[in-house]
């Protein structure tokens, strides 16, 4: 086992989704706050029963999301709540699929953050953003992340704690240039990763990130572990947009 205080560590890529379950956008610095990478899944697809994701709509992993100059998300280049936004949602979604605007903590399925690293990816083989992480770390060794939850990444005057491995699923198999899909991608995670790559995470301690910034594994605050709280739309706390009972 790595020593996790001794690991050299970098940013090398940092991520945002602006639109849950569509591609994401590359930055160069992120603000940090406690509800994650400020303006990532502000903004999710909402369905006749409930939220719609890549796991049932895998085209809706094809499309663009940017973050536009007045701070609102983009779909393939145009806002959020334009009709070509629109259609471009529910030509991937279904016709009763629309965009809806919510940044309650819920939207997130564990916790704000995902943190993956370079080396770990390079071993799975694919390309990085099939796990839709928000921090690529490089200069881990190979298996080490599974070493960290319980610990806390330090970035400068950031602190993020670790929580827990994250359990794949088949969105992982989903080419998000081509939306075509590949099997054997979560056969290989649960083969070889015991189903779990990258790990979910908290912010303890907010501020700006850049991309080169030098990070590090430290302690876990004993009074920080109270700050993660898992779980949300996804796995099962309530979605404030139900549709009526009779609803197809």
């Amino acid at each position: 086992m790595t020593n996790p205080a001794t690991t050299q560590l970098r940013i090398a890529e940092l991520w945002r989704y602006p639109v849950k379950s569509l591609r994401g956008e590359h930055l160069d610095a992120a603000v940090v706050t406690p509800d994650g990478i400020r303006g990532d899944r502000i903004v999710h697809v909402r369905g006749p029963r409930g939220p719609l994701t890549g796991r049932t709509r895998h085209q809706l992993l094809t499309l663009t999301s940017r973050t536009g100059p007045d701070g609102e998300p983009l779909v393939n280049g145009h806002r959020w709540n334009s009709p070509q936004a629109a259609a471009a949602i529910t030509a991937a979604a279904g016709p009763r699929s629309k965009l809806i605007h919510d940044t309650a903590p819920e939207r997130f399925d564990v916790l704000p953050l995902l943190v993956a690293t370079e080396v770990e990816i390079a071993r799975l083989g694919v390309d990085g953003r099939r796990l839709r992480p928000n921090i690529v770390l490089a200069g881990a060794a190979p298996g080490e992340e599974r070493d960290w939850p319980g610990h806390a990444l330090r970035i400068g005057n950031v602190l993020i704690g670790i929580h827990s491995l994250r359990p794949r699923c088949i969105v992982t198999t989903i080419d998000p240039d081509t939306g075509a899909q590949d099997l054997e991608v979560l056969r290989h995670i649960r083969r070889d990763f015991d189903g779990a790559i990258a790990l979910n995470c908290w912010v303890i301690n907010g501020g700006t990130i850049q991309q080169h910034h030098p990070a590090q594994i430290v302690p876990l605050p004993r009074e920080a572990a109270a700050g993660a709280k898992p779980g949300g739309w996804i796995t099962g706390q309530p979605y404030p947009y139900a549709a009526a009972p009779n609803a197809a």
